[in-house]
């Protein structure tokens, strides 16, 4: 029976190599495939991984009908068994129904691939729609790192070197050094992303190159609003809101 599958994570994690993966397992056995991309890193058209491996692949455009391009397939004869649908957080709502419709109604294998939260925690459309409607959503295994070492569970961006928690949800970039003038990407624990300090800002405030700080003295929680304004009057915030 044919599944609408969700494979979700951060950054860094293998969801694009495991696409690849699946791709060739299935092509493998005979089975006959299309596989799609949106905003990919190496440009456009193409799915690729961090680990060097790519493969050719079909734009998903906002104008894409994916139950029309299927149809479309099917009437001239060429078998679609499974769909390789990577960074599906980029899809529309409506196109990710399209996907459900294709499993429910045609019989296809839908393999999703995408990031569920954008650099401010919030869910993109299209996971969040992705999420409603799956047969199942799987956490990869392979867990990304966070500079100190935990389990990275949030995407930060970063600009010219600064953490930043406003602007578009959709901006490409990667993970990687900040350089000037370049957004870049960079996977978080929860404690750290809270803080803002990434990698960047730890070393910068480590007593030494060699040690980065993990003191909270260190790291400070960003002061709210209210509390800046309290303490302008000269009264002390309250901290238990």
């Amino acid at each position: 029976m044919a599944e609408l599958v969700f494979f979700s994570g951060t950054m860094d994690c293998g969801k694009s190599t495991l696409a690849l993966q699946m791709d060739h397992n299935h092509a493998a056995r005979g089975r006959g495939g299309l596989i799609f991309t949106k905003h990919d890193r190496a440009g456009e058209a193409v799915l690729s991984s961090r680990l060097g491996l790519s493969t050719p692949a079909l734009e998903v455009t906002d104008e894409l009908d994916f139950w029309d391009v299927i149809v479309r397939r099917a009437t001239h004869g060429r078998r679609v068994d499974y769909l390789i649908c990577d960074e599906t957080q980029f899809y529309t709502p409506l196109q990710v129904e399209q996907l459900a419709r294709l499993v429910d109604e045609m019989g296809i294998d839908v393999y999703a691939f995408g990031i569920t939260a954008d650099f401010r925690t919030e869910l993109f459309p299209g996971s969040r729609r992705m999420i409603e409607l799956a047969d199942r959503t799987e956490v990869l295994q392979v867990e990304a790192l966070c500079w100190c070492g935990r389990r990275a569970t949030h995407n930060a961006r970063v600009v010219e070197g600064t953490m930043v928690v406003e602007g578009a949800q959709v901006v490409v970039g990667d993970t990687g050094a900040a350089r000037e003038g370049v957004v870049e990407y960079e996977v978080l624990c929860r404690r750290h992303y809270m803080r803002r300090m990434t990698s960047h800002a730890a070393r910068a405030a480590a007593i030494s190159a060699e040690v980065l700080p993990f003191d909270l003295d260190v790291c400070p929680l960003p002061v709210r609003r209210d509390a800046e304004e309290s303490e302008r009057r000269g009264a002390t915030p309250d901290r238990r809101k």
